[in-house]
């Protein structure tokens, strides 16, 4: 992390959904370093618990990946575009699981997010709010946990050119922003705009200790043992884990912070499942603030990464 010049929104964001276990789409034109930041993910990822290393072991001796020894690193996995709907969800005559399911405990990268087929992102929707995902086959149904980040990237209009070099035209860029569905994009907690970085951001320069992957990683160990302590009772390991009412219980939002949400639910089109996950990011950024309550600045920060993108309205 510490090698990222510039990009200080997408630098946070990605620090913000490691820290709480969100779902985040980075979206830009090529170049801007969408695809590194993501693969600089698991540099500031905690190591998995026994308990979650327990579960990534049995996973992947299931799926015949293992090494015979216990996993020691969290998964990541990155499916090309192309990827059917049962290679990404799980299925075939086994069944067998699918790569959300290699990617359990771990990250699920999409690159190229409006590139995949829309059956194959449409078949998200589910394990994305269960964590698990159920397959069917010859009257038999198995159940294979399904408990990770999603990051994606892609660009914003077909052709990928930012600002006044852009050459597509309204209905085109809507048209691309539609490959996403609005239930698979209210499902995701960051949305991201990175721009390209100017020429003299990128010359040499001192290390930013502040940014470097070590630090990012302490602070992030931090804010998710802060959680796991205040969420011990529920039996979840993160606030992105919180699941409809038992969200209500651990978030605690002081006065000038619900005024604040109520003016976001009020100016927006935030739906209900917005609400909740716009509550549980602002707890992760109280966590990275060390905070016992959510303030307006924990709620602002949340709102800001929920709704500052145009996907949302477009899809």
């Amino acid at each position: 992390m510490g090698d990222v010049r510039g990009q200080a929104d997408a630098r946070r964001a990605l620090e913000i959904a490691a820290a709480g276990g969100h779902h985040l789409l980075m979206v830009g034109p090529p170049g801007v370093g969408k695809t590194m930041l993501a693969r600089r993910l698991p540099g500031i990822l905690p190591p998995p618990t026994l308990e979650e290393a327990l579960e990534i072991t049995r996973v992947h001796s299931v799926a015949g990946l293992a090494g015979g020894r216990l996993a020691a690193d969290r998964p990541f996995r990155a499916p090309h575009h192309t990827i059917s709907p049962s290679g990404l969800v799980g299925g075939g005559p086994g069944p067998r699981p699918g790569e959300i399911t290699l990617a359990h405990r771990g990250v699920l990268f999409l690159d190229e997010l409006a590139e995949f087929s829309r059956p194959a992102l449409e078949a998200l929707r589910e394990p994305l709010e269960a964590g698990s995902v159920e397959i069917t086959r010859r009257q038999r149904t198995l159940t294979f946990p399904a408990d990770f980040m999603l990051v994606g990237a892609c660009n914003d209009c077909p052709c990928g050119r930012p600002g006044d070099d852009c050459v597509c035209s309204a209905t085109d860029r809507a048209r691309y922003r539609r490959k996403l569905s609005g239930p698979l994009l209210d499902r995701i907690d960051l949305v991201c705009a990175l721009e390209p970085v100017p020429a003299g951001a990128m010359g040499p320069r001192a290390r930013d200790l502040h940014h470097e992957s070590a630090t990012v990683r302490e602070r992030v160990a931090g804010a998710r043992a802060r959680a796991r302590e205040r969420l011990d009772a529920s039996g979840r390991l993160s606030d992105a884990a919180l699941r409809g009412r038992s969200s209500g219980g651990p978030v605690h939002l002081e006065r000038d912070a619900r005024v604040l949400l109520s003016q976001g639910r009020r100016d927006s089109s935030l739906s209900a499942r917005g609400h909740d996950r716009v509550l549980r990011l602002a707890r992760t950024i109280a966590d990275l603030a060390a905070s016992e309550s959510i303030r307006a600045p924990h709620l602002d920060e949340a709102l800001a990464y929920r709704m500052g993108a145009a996907w949302r309205a477009a899809a």
